[in-house]
């Protein structure tokens, strides 16, 4: 059965002419008639009965009509829906992100401007550190992430760097530059251990502390390593060490911790929306869209608006 045999059949039954039905139709009416004969055929039974001032619905027609009088809507809306889902304007993303990403004002607002734009994608949130992001983007469990980006991240990543921002010092409130409040020397804390999250854990961040310590002419004293923001700000509160954190992180308000900036600090850690190069996901591609142009129109918190589009391209 064809659904144009059910359009014809409905506008007869609704005007209750062949004539009217054929006008509305924009068919002649010969052709019309023809294509209920062919209706009837199939369903093997008489579907109108002619009279004088037009045609009315046999008890067969009138059966027929009650069952699938909602099928063009049916068919509508189903055509509705799959295109918004084709156009990446329903479905689900599954979006990753590291502990400390999610504490950067960017990460609130990717995910807030996404859902305002695309309203009826369904967002599910994983977070993760950066290596095991990595691995599920990978893997298809995850359609994005946001994270510290690495050089050891996997080659089939593709990554969006969506801010950049320094490193600050993590001091325990009793350390005698926690009082001091201006930017600090970094050699100032050479004799201080330093708690780090294992490189196998945040590769980003691990290397961008040993960059730093060496920038400043000294190697970092190793404290006791912790495997999360919450966990290395709370050994720091109970003065077992320093660390260097990024600016966001300053955010936070640990009891027995404070934040100085470092003066001359040249090392930046970087946030990078990161998804599977060979995707093929519009609702992905949404995604990006929606970060090129609040990068492009400056909207992203702490990041400077660009003339270009981005290039393709509480854990760590």
């Amino acid at each position: 059965m064809e659904l144009r045999h059910v359009r014809y059949f409905l506008a007869i039954a609704e005007e209750g002419s062949f004539t009217r039905a054929a006008e509305r139709l924009g068919i002649a009416q010969p052709p019309l008639s023809q294509q209920i004969k062919v209706l009837e055929r199939e369903i093997g039974a008489r579907l109108f009965r002619r009279l004088s001032h037009g045609v009315e619905l046999t008890p067969a027609g009138s059966a027929f009509r009650a069952a699938i009088s909602g099928v063009p809507q049916e068919i509508a809306e189903g055509t509705r829906l799959a295109r918004k889902a084709a156009a990446g304007e329903s479905g689900v993303i599954r979006i990753g992100f590291t502990g400390t990403a999610a504490l950067s004002p960017v990460t609130p607002a990717c995910i807030r401007l996404f859902r305002n734009a695309y309203p009826d994608v369904e967002i599910k949130v994983t977070e993760a550190n950066s290596v095991a992001l990595a691995d599920a983007l990978i893997d298809d469990r995850l359609d994005i992430a946001i994270l510290r980006p690495s050089s050891s991240d996997p080659e089939a990543l593709a990554e969006d760097i969506l801010a950049e921002e320094p490193l600050v010092a993590a001091l325990p409130a009793v350390h005698p530059l926690a009082t001091i409040d201006a930017p600090i020397d970094l050699v100032a804390l050479r004799d201080d251990p330093f708690i780090f999250t294992p490189r196998d854990v945040g590769v980003s961040l691990h290397d961008a502390m040993l960059r730093a310590c060496a920038s400043a002419g000294f190697t970092p004293k190793p404290g006791p390593s912790a495997p999360h923001i919450a966990s290395i700000l709370s050994l720091v509160a109970a003065d077992l060490g320093v660390s260097l954190v990024p600016q966001s992180i300053a955010n936070v308000r640990l009891p027995g911790t404070v934040f100085r900036e470092i003066d001359n600090m040249g090392e930046r850690v970087a946030i990078a929306l990161a998804y599977r190069r060979a995707t093929t996901s519009t609702v992905v591609r949404n995604f990006r869209a929606v970060m090129r142009q609040v990068r492009k129109d400056g909207q992203l918190p702490g990041v400077p608006s660009q003339a270009a589009l981005l290039p393709d391209g509480m854990d760590f």
